[in-house]
């Protein structure tokens, strides 16, 4: 008889797949990473770019002080010490470097120790006044304005203002000088009288040069506004000559267009005076004199003093 072996075969292992699962986990969590980053990417990615620069300025200024040190990845660490702005970012190169620039002050981004200009009238406001009251000048091709960032400029063509190779202001120059200064008398900007001419040598008994012509003409137009009452402080003269012309000189039209006074206001103004010292000193008051209060008892005084209070005394005081 036979005997059959029976060959018993080893049980098989339930868990030699269980490493699917954690395979799956991760790939869960790498696909939800990418999909939150890619999401990041599209609806913030200027963020997203200010966020690498940032990072890749702080490891690159790592690795240079790494070299400085002679400390290489087996150092203390990435990061030696806090990282901060250069102070050449903050402040700008000089030669002295020990010397640096204004102290920004924290949670101000507009305000620092730097000395504020004093701000005149808002040029936009005095640009509209100008517009309505220029409106026959500027719509004939005798003025013109412009608005910037800072400064309000009129344009006054020298044609309409003086004769050729003259100084001397005609009557309609008066009159619209006048117009001006009825605009910006009540304001306290300063103004800047800017002469210029065309290209054309000129050379007489006068004027040598057309800086001498175009330094009169300003001078010319800043006298008349001084004479109807601008305050001669607030003013200054420049005369540029042939050199800044607004068109080509090559025709008759772009000479006539470079023939100008250009009347400039700044955004800046003159700031409050201050009083002289003989003034103040007349300003400052006396002290007060002591008032006797009446009383019932005769014995009795009562003063009131200068700064407010009293004093109850029982002396004669004469």
């Amino acid at each position: 008889m036979l005997r059959r072996r029976l060959r018993s075969s080893p049980p098989k292992n339930q868990h030699t797949e269980r490493w699917l699962v954690s395979y799956a986990d991760y790939m869960t969590i790498m696909f939800a990473f990418f999909v939150v980053m890619y999401a990041i990417a599209i609806n913030k990615e200027e963020n997203f770019q200010i966020l690498s620069d940032s990072l890749e300025q702080v490891f690159d200024k790592s690795a240079r002080q790494q070299s400085q040190t002679g400390k290489g990845i087996s150092g203390d660490g990435i990061l030696t010490d806090r990282v901060t702005p250069d102070v050449e970012v903050l402040y700008g190169e000089s030669i002295q470097k020990e010397e640096q620039g204004p102290e920004l002050l924290d949670g101000q981004s507009n305000t620092s120790n730097i000395n504020q200009k004093y701000l005149g009238q808002p040029l936009d406001s005095l640009l509209k006044k100008l517009q309505s009251a220029l409106i026959d000048e500027i719509r004939y091709g005798e003025a013109s304005l412009e608005l910037n960032s800072d400064w309000l400029v009129i344009e006054l063509s020298s044609g309409m203002l003086f004769s050729s190779a003259s100084s001397v202001p005609h009557a309609r120059a008066k009159q619209v000088v006048k117009i001006i200064k009825d605009i910006i008398a009540s304001v306290d900007n300063y103004i800047r009288v800017r002469g210029y001419t065309d290209n054309k040598t000129i050379s007489n008994e006068i004027f040598h040069s057309n800086w001498e012509l175009s330094v009169a003409r300003a001078t010319s137009i800043l006298v008349e506004l001084e004479t109807l009452g601008i305050d001669p402080a607030r003013m200054a003269i420049e005369g540029y000559g042939q050199y800044s012309p607004f068109a080509n000189n090559d025709t008759p039209q772009g000479r006539a267009e470079n023939r100008k006074v250009v009347i400039a206001l700044s955004k800046y103004g003159l700031p409050p005076e201050k009083l002289p010292n003989s003034e103040q000193s007349d300003i400052i008051k006396k002290p007060k004199a002591e008032i006797e209060i009446p009383s019932d008892d005769e014995a009795i005084k009562i003063i009131r003093l200068p700064h407010g209070g009293i004093r109850i005394t029982t002396r004669s005081e004469k």
